[in-house]
């Protein structure tokens, strides 16, 4: 596969100016609908031409046979022994798997009828918590899709600093609240430590039986039930499912209870037609693999580290975040599938922020800077407030000023006002912001990701480089820190004086 990736590396570079030229039909060759989402790749350095080699590229690499494997439920995840079944949860995948997430996904509807209905008293307020995918994927979704006037009021917690939770129970009520503990392991240290504090608190304000007012979502239900919840409040998942795609499983509990369980299924439904998507188009025509090329093109050829996503949306402030664990935890690695050295760049380095805020932040670098940073774009055309059009149209003409912006640059005499141009930006544009379109959305970051594993040869479902500092971090809470470095062991003498 060499020679394909060099046949890329080396391809002839034209500006995007010059692509907008020479190609009157290019915002239509390069821009792609689906589930009320619109991906206007045209202002990326793409051609024919590349598409055709990355194409090649794709087959010697066996990229659609890869697809095939993740939907058949075929164990791709080879470190671990296990495939990666989140599209299960969404109705596709092997089918023992289909059917028991259905099964699953029966046993939390009746449990959130159970509680809707007062058969865990009164509950006014949810405490989520959890860590890593564990509460991005509720958190965002929350954030994305709550209007205000929920039924319950829900807050989503995993730092283990207590300023995070601390807040939430000076101003909830115990006898009203629920506890929402999310691990996969039903190990993970930060989320325990976060659940006895809840579980105190409530004995502090007269709880009698605050295990009684706790519900569990993990893949390791027998240590839930070790650790004191009664196994009718435990809503397990298939250990299949990894942490960073697992929102579309139990771990949306907290999601269908606040939001709805018609919302939660409006989700599964968008995400399920992305699914279908990526499973059957033409590779030149699958709008997570063009993203994925696109991706590969600017690590690869252009030597670009980062990529910027902005969300020209209030609602989708948490977008950067998620995507943040859900690409560099996946693939941040340094070796293939099978042990050897990468030998290139491996997942971008994931950061952004929200429009308009950032334009007075960070653009000054993405205009001028020295470093290239593809760009991409989110915007919504349905508002999400009440307030006058001038507010909405404003924020969409800001996010479209930017991508032209990036594009055309700007000559001038003065250097200091010179605007080099030719930088990329992707624009998706979705017409509203409800559970189907952000499923559908979730899942084509997700293929996207995947496809970005399979140019590489990596697998992008472990996640062992999140271990070693937890080891460190536990041998230093159990004193057996004596072959630890000097600035360590200093540190820890100045945190903690003896």
């Amino acid at each position: 596969m060499l020679a394909d990736w060099q046949s890329i590396e080396t391809h002839p570079r034209s500006t995007l100016s010059e692509l907008f030229e020479n190609d009157p039909d290019r915002v239509s060759g390069f821009t792609m609908e689906q589930s009320g989402i619109y991906f206007d790749f045209s202002k990326t350095h793409l051609n024919d031409d590349l598409i055709r080699k990355f194409e090649t590229l794709s087959c010697g690499l066996h990229v659609a046979d890869k697809i095939k494997a993740l939907f058949a439920g075929e164990a791709i995840n080879i470190s671990e022994g296990r495939a990666a079944e989140h599209s299960a949860e969404r109705g596709r995948g092997n089918e023992q798997s289909v059917e028991l997430a259905a099964m699953l996904r029966k046993r939390m509807e009746s449990l959130v009828l159970a509680i809707e209905s007062g058969a865990l008293g009164t509950i006014k307020h949810i405490i989520h918590l959890g860590i890593g995918g564990s509460a991005l994927g509720p958190e965002l979704l929350l954030n994305s899709l709550a209007i205000g006037d929920e039924q319950y009021e829900t807050v989503v917690i995993s730092n283990i600093d207590g300023t995070a939770l601390e807040p939430a129970l000076e101003r909830f009520e115990a006898d009203k609240t629920l506890l929402v503990v999310a691990s996969k392991s039903f190990t993970t240290s930060e989320t325990l430590l976060n659940a006895q504090s809840v579980i105190d608190w409530m004995r502090e304000q007269g709880e009698t039986d605050p295990y009684g007012r706790i519900v569990a979502l993990t893949a390791a239900p027998d240590k839930a039930v070790e650790w004191g919840v009664d196994e009718s409040r435990i809503l397990p998942f298939s250990e299949t499912i990894g942490g960073r795609y697992s929102l579309w499983s139990s771990i949306g509990f907290s999601v269908a209870l606040t939001l709805g369980l018609q919302s939660f299924e409006d989700l599964l439904a968008g995400a399920a037609e992305m699914d279908t998507h990526f499973a059957t188009a033409p590779l030149d025509q699958n709008i997570p693999v063009i993203a994925a090329w696109s991706d590969q093109y600017y690590a690869q050829a252009r030597q670009c580290q980062t990529r910027a996503v902005f969300a020209y949306d209030e609602r989708l402030t948490l977008l950067p975040d998620y995507l943040q664990q859900l690409e560099m935890e996946s693939n941040g690695k340094s070796v293939t599938s099978d042990g050897r050295a990468l030998g290139r760049h491996s997942s971008a380095i994931v950061w952004g922020g929200v429009g308009t805020d950032a334009q007075h932040a960070v653009f000054q670098l993405l205009h001028q800077g020295t470093h290239i940073v593809p760009v991409e774009f989110l915007a919504v055309i349905e508002p999400g407030h009440s307030l006058g059009p001038d507010h909405h149209h404003g924020l969409l003409l800001n996010c479209f000023g930017q991508s032209a912006a990036l594009m055309a640059g700007q000559k001038s005499d003065d250097p200091n006002r010179n605007y080099p141009g030719d930088r990329p930006s992707v624009t998706i544009l979705l017409d509203t912001l409800d559970a189907k379109t952000l499923g559908a959305l979730i899942a084509f970051y997700e293929h996207r990701t995947f496809v970005n594993a399979a140019l590489l040869g990596i697998n992008p479902f472990d996640q062992f480089g999140v271990e070693l500092g937890k080891q460190m971090a536990n041998a230093l809470m159990s004193g057996e820190s004596n072959e630890m470095d000097s600035s360590t062991e200093q540190l820890r003498k100045r945190a903690f004086p003896a």
